[in-house]
């Protein structure tokens, strides 16, 4: 399968836009709308593709469960049932390992609501997100769920970002993902391109942070309870922009999209709408602490919490990239690692599973998709693409 350069999608994009787009004025730095489309061939996932995957010494990785068709999001409750949603069907499935032998033999479907995605479970209760509602279930005694209750019904249209990711914070509060209708825009809605916390009982809810286009992976660090979590790049901008962000995502804080991206980089189709310069809206916007090859599509981030890997990894966060479709040669396909310091703060990425890309990054049997830390400490990964979930552990 050869890449397509759609120079007239280009053309045709480039003249949907403000003319301040088309005629970019000097403080302003000039971006090209072009782009390569190019996804990799599909394999199925056999065993001895996956035990090829490349992991660093010691890990072990297999298959928890498969042929699942499109698992997302995963919880964990504290009997270690497995929840995993199917955003396509709506449905939330079910998954246990009865005998403790790192695969699941129950499957079993617990809910269904049309687009249902994010999860999860507090107090016996499971939360979970579609595109404008987000409900509450009880966890019955058998694994199930009770017929799930709305609890917010108004939630933004979703436009191109339609994935909602729910997290319970260590300060017990519940944050909702919410993204942004457009790949570069001025949202209408106050709650696009944001982070939400929800009260949860239907109450109220309120912006967290904002100008943060589509943070679908998010957690909060072990030590420091700093949140982190990591922004999708604007598409169309080339091969190299945008880059991917990891944000330390603050109360209150904005993070910049449409107007700055990345490193600072000036957006010119997307002004400052307060009628501020590009610098002195920079300068009251969050910068990234570190970036990432551009349209990797990072979807979910979680800190090693854990005793199961070496202490190496003490404190350090997981990354699954999804893997690009807007750039000539593929990136992502892979989970990474991100190393942080004493202190807590990021240093770099490194690789942690590569080998999804076969035959010369022309085909792929895998797209890391949800991540979690399970109760033992070890990380489980679902694929999407081919509806694989992977256990990743340490052998002692």
């Amino acid at each position: 399968m050869s890449f397509i350069r759609p120079a007239a999608l280009g053309a045709a994009l480039l003249a949907t836009l403000p003319a301040t787009a088309q005629n970019v004025p000097p403080a302003a730095t000039p971006f090209k709308m072009t782009g390569n489309i190019y996804l990799p061939n599909k394999l199925p996932a056999t065993d001895a593709r996956v035990a090829a995957l490349k992991v660093p010494a010691g890990f072990i990785i297999s298959k928890y469960a498969e042929g699942l068709d499109m698992p997302r999001m995963l919880a964990q409750a504290p009997n270690g049932d497995l929840y995993v949603s199917n955003r396509v069907k709506g449905t939330i499935t079910l998954l246990r390992d009865a005998n403790k032998d790192g695969k699941a033999e129950v499957v079993r479907q617990v809910a269904q609501k049309p687009h249902l995605h994010g999860l999860a479970l507090k107090d016996g209760k499971m939360y979970l997100s579609a595109i404008r509602e987000v409900y509450v279930a009880d966890v019955l005694p058998d694994g199930g769920l009770s017929e799930p209750k709305i609890l917010y019904k108004d939630l933004p249209d979703a436009g191109q970002h339609a994935n909602r990711v729910l997290h319970f914070g260590p300060d017990g509060q519940l944050y909702l993902s919410v993204g942004s209708t457009c790949n570069a825009c001025d949202e209408d809605n106050p709650e696009n391109a944001t982070l939400l916390v929800l009260k949860t009982d239907g109450s109220g809810r309120s912006v967290y942070a904002k100008g943060l286009r589509n943070t679908i992976g998010f957690d909060w660090h072990p030590a420091t309870g700093q949140l982190f979590g990591m922004d999708h790049g604007i598409d169309w901008l080339g091969d190299e922009d945008q880059m991917e962000e990891l944000n330390q995502i603050k109360a209150g804080a904005g993070y910049g999209w449409p107007s700055i991206i990345a490193d600072g980089k000036h957006y010119p189709a997307n002004k400052p709408k307060s009628g501020e310069t590009y610098e002195q809206f920079d300068a009251k916007n969050q910068r990234p602490l570190l970036l990432y090859k551009a349209h990797s599509a990072p979807l979910g981030l979680v800190f090693n919490k854990g005793s199961q890997f070496p202490a190496a990894y003490k404190n350090d966060a997981f990354v699954t990239m999804h893997g690009s479709w807007n750039r000539a040669q593929p990136s992502g396909y892979k989970l990474v690692r991100v190393h942080f310091d004493a202190q807590g703060k990021p240093e770099k990425f490194e690789d942690f599973i590569t080998g999804f890309l076969v035959e010369n990054d022309k085909s792929e049997f895998g797209r890391p998709c949800g991540l979690i830390q399970a109760n033992d400490g070890t990380l489980l990964m679902s694929d999407d693409d081919n509806g694989v979930i992977y256990r990743v552990a340490y052998k002692k």
